[in-house]
């Protein structure tokens, strides 16, 4: 598995920044293209997994409006419940003051032990130093300019990540600062399920 390393805001003993890992950025895989593997590697057809997921989103949400606990071999899903309000004494609760803050899910160590199985050890990905690259602000200026160019005068999150090295986050954080202040270098606005970022 390749793996990156990314510095924390915590401090450690030698007044440096602490590390910590994880994998690699960049890897994604759709429902469509694992319904692909699925179906060069393990004789299922096309379409089998995302109609067995739908029907279990459709069975399983009905149990869970109901209240129950799910087990299924992939982990337990369950309700998450709170209270819209402060309240110090139980019997002051109101069935308006409930509401459903969504699914709790619980993998277990099915994951793990499913992982295991093809783990072959970890590989580390020379990624760029996040806080190096955030420091140049002419270079991320520039950066940001010929994505303005390559890209018709807008740029997303993911394609200022890829072309200045960030990672996705630092990517997003930089960009929304942009947009911030008297004057704004960029304005945000979303498009289908993704924000871009346009000259101002």
């Amino acid at each position: 598995m390749w793996y990156e390393v990314h510095p924390t805001p915590v401090k450690g003993k030698d007044g440096r920044n602490l590390m910590y890992v994880r994998p690699k950025s960049g890897l994604k895989m759709n429902m469509r293209q694992l319904e692909d593997y699925c179906e060069r590697n393990y004789s299922m057809r096309y379409g089998e997994m995302s109609r067995a997921f739908d029907m279990f989103m459709r069975a399983a949400g009905w149990f869970l409006s109901e209240g129950y606990r799910i087990e299924t071999p992939i982990g337990s899903f369950a309700p998450k419940l709170s209270l819209k309000r402060k309240v110090t004494n139980a019997n002051e609760v109101k069935d308006r003051d409930v509401q459903l803050e969504g699914v709790e899910y619980n993998p277990g160590k099915i994951w793990n032990r499913e992982i295991d199985k093809w783990l072959d050890g970890f590989r580390r990905y020379d990624n760029p130093d996040t806080q190096e690259i955030m420091a140049d602000k002419e270079n991320l200026e520039q950066v940001l300019k010929d994505c303005l160019e390559k890209y018709h005068g807008f740029v997303t999150a993911g394609l200022f990540a890829h072309a200045s090295g960030l990672t996705l986050y630092s990517a997003r954080k930089q960009l929304n600062a942009w947009t911030q202040g008297d004057h704004p270098k960029l304005l945000k606005s979303v498009r289908g399920k993704e924000h871009i970022y346009t000259e101002v």
